[in-house]
């Protein structure tokens, strides 16, 4: 497996490099060698005393992407929190990864003991539905009605470009825009 290391903010230690790298490695079970996984490192500037550092594990196979991201006060116990999030998405979604990719070990995957069977069989469903008129606005008022609401995103009709547009709070607590091409 091929590791990159991307740091923001943060300047990561061998120690702490080596130590992600050998967590990491437990993970070569699953996929063949020339697979590709991005580690970044983060470290946020907010107010609070927790919450500081953030970890990104990404691992990049041919049409699908495996993500886990953990945010805690301390960057070693971020990787004990990451890699058994990636582990129980691999056991869970298996099936999908396995006729999408071929870079995914097919006949090496053990379902470990500790996962129940519901839980890895358990299939999401839809549990409710909303239906709304849009009202063409500008992206001012579309960040008022989102912070009026109380959500972590809105969707809206763009008054100055005459589409849908979804506008969510980041992480960081600044707002993002998804705009619609049709």
């Amino acid at each position: 497996m091929t590791i990159e290391f991307l740091c923001k903010n943060y300047d990561a230690s061998d120690k702490l490099k080596a130590i992600i790298d050998k967590k990491v490695q437990k993970l070569d079970k699953f996929f063949d060698d020339d697979t590709r996984i991005k580690i970044a490192l983060k470290k946020g500037n907010t107010r609070s005393a927790n919450d500081l550092y953030t970890l990104e594990l990404t691992i990049l196979l041919d049409s699908t992407v495996l993500r886990a991201e953990v945010t805690s006060d301390n960057m070693y116990n971020n990787i004990d929190l990451a890699i058994p999030k990636l582990e129980k998405q691999i056991i869970r979604h298996h099936k999908k990864i396995e006729s999408k990719s071929k870079k995914f070990r097919v006949k090496e995957l053990a379902i470990p003991q500790e996962i129940p069977e519901e839980e890895i069989n358990e299939e999401k469903t839809l549990v409710r539905s909303k239906c709304y008129t849009l009202v063409p606005m500008s992206i001012d008022d579309a960040i008022e009605e989102l912070e009026l609401v109380g959500h972590n995103f809105y969707v809206f009709l763009n008054k100055s470009t005459d589409s849908i547009n979804v506008l969510y709070v980041r992480n960081d607590g600044n707002y993002g825009l998804i705009e619609t091409v049709v």
